[in-house]
């Protein structure tokens, strides 16, 4: 579980770059790989791990939008666009769901059954973009 959210922090976060300090200022710049420590090289490794988790889980189609990313922060983040759509068209998506489900009716020749799966389909789409309504008892 630790290393499961390292991961999870290195994609969400972005690249943690090995800096140096330079002379005795407040001044810092990246590290060269020679100049790497075991640590530096253990953060790289797991950076490395988590980018190749992230192509490797992913499809053609995926592959293609994402080939042009530089770090793993950029790979969720274009598929978290592909996916969901910026907040904008996800709002619109729950705005559009929220009226078929408040206008939810049974269609002519029916089956309770396909009701209940269109309806639940519904919910699903809903609650997958994170909107979920009050359960009430009867």
């Amino acid at each position: 579980m630790g290393e499961d959210s390292e991961l999870w922090n290195i994609i969400c976060d972005g690249p943690f770059v090995q800096t140096k300090n330079v002379g005795e200022l407040p001044l810092t710049m990246p590290k060269t790989r020679k100049e790497y420590t075991d640590a530096d090289r253990k953060v790289v490794e797991k950076y490395f791990r988590a980018k190749k988790l992230l192509v490797c889980g992913i499809g053609r189609d995926e592959y293609n939008r994402i080939t042009a990313c530089q770090s793993t922060k950029e790979i969720w983040e274009a598929l978290q666009t592909a996916h969901e759509g910026t907040t904008q068209v996800k709002q619109s998506k729950i705005d559009m769901l929220t009226t078929v489900y408040e206008l939810f009716r049974m269609k002519d020749d029916e089956s309770v059954q396909n009701m209940h799966t269109r309806f639940t389909s519904i919910i699903n789409e809903l609650h997958s973009l994170g909107k979920s309504f009050p359960r009430t008892s009867s």
